[in-house]
């Protein structure tokens, strides 16, 4: 297939740009810098074009006729999006919107796409189980800008457009690379930092509890998104609660023991939050109905422990 993603320079986009390579896709990387081939697919960058470009103002440099699906996975964070609002609607809003006005003019009626949504569209009051059904009450402007490109996921899908899915993402840990501007970098940072033999902070006590996804099975399940047929939903609800796990900070700190010792842990140190971030991570729901995407074919995630496993497997490559 031949594969738009957008934000490919980012970790999620580098994650699946490596999958999708070895799997044998053609792919087009694009970002507001040029994105690398991801390290992992060297051998297959002769089936990548990498391409510098702001979606915002030029989307149409990016498209084309001949693409089978497009991951949309471009945006600010949730931190990013609180402290600057102008920026947040900027490019995970308008932006998007351009993009997708872009492709109703330029791809084939139908073209599969892919939006990386987030589970921080539901707010409170919840139910203890929040669903597809439930309705997202955002308490950030992150939330509330992915909940009204859902909207015209599924408007676009149910007009033929587009064979649309919002997948609403747990907080994905343990991500690589450097800190983002997410409320809930620290549950990488607590993990990701200590494994490498560096400090980290915690601004949460150990009864905190977490809904998380692994990058492994992320990965997977973006695949398997490639084959889900548009009449295997509604056409106008194409909202899926991804696979996850609840774990408390104290369960995430006792991964980090087993798998790098008690000097892993000693670099864990405690620093209060900010207000503003507080109140957007008690906000989020910690455990989420996921039978829809399991009843669609998507793989259930794996206990924690694995995801550090797999980070500090990662770090001796």
């Amino acid at each position: 297939m031949n594969i738009l993603i957008t934000g490919a320079g980012g970790f999620l986009g580098q994650l699946l740009a490596e999958h999708l390579l070895k799997d044998g896709h053609t792919l087009i990387l694009t970002d507001i810098f040029e994105p690398p081939v991801p390290p992992g697919a060297e051998s297959n960058k002769d089936n990548t074009t990498c391409i510098k470009a702001d979606i915002h103002d030029e989307p149409y440099s990016v498209l084309s006729k001949d693409l089978d699906a497009i991951y949309v996975f471009h945006g600010i964070m949730s931190s990013g999006s609180e402290t600057n609002l102008e920026l947040g609607y900027r490019v995970n809003l308008i932006s998007t919107l351009n993009l997708l006005d872009a492709v109703r003019k330029t791809c084939n009626p139908g073209i599969k796409l892919i939006y990386a949504s987030s589970c921080a569209a539901y707010g409170q009051p919840l139910p203890e189980w929040p669903s597809e059904t439930t309705i997202p009450t955002p308490s950030g402007s992150y939330g509330t800008q992915k909940i009204m490109i859902e909207q015209v996921v599924n408007d676009y899908t149910r007009r033929g457009i587009i064979n649309g899915i919002s997948f609403r993402f747990p907080t994905i840990s343990v991500r690589p690379g450097k800190p983002s501007q997410a409320a809930s970098s620290w549950m990488s940072g607590m993990i990701r930092e200590p494994l490498q033999g560096l400090e980290s902070e915690l601004p949460v006590e150990d009864d905190f509890e977490c809904w998380l996804g692994s990058p492994k099975v992320l990965a997977e399940n973006l695949k398997i998104a490639l084959t889900i047929p548009r009449d295997a939903m509604p056409v106008h609800v194409r909202q899926v609660n991804m696979p996850g796990i609840t774990a408390t900070v104290k369960e995430m700190l006792q991964a980090l023991r087993d798998v790098g010792g008690e000097d892993a842990v000693k670099l864990v140190k405690r620093k209060p939050l900010d207000p503003e971030t507080q109140a957007v991570l008690e906000s989020w729901s910690v455990r989420f109905d996921v039978s829809k995407a399991l009843g669609l074919g998507f793989k259930p995630e794996q206990p924690f422990k694995g995801a550090v496993e797999d980070f500090a497997a990662s770090l001796k490559k």
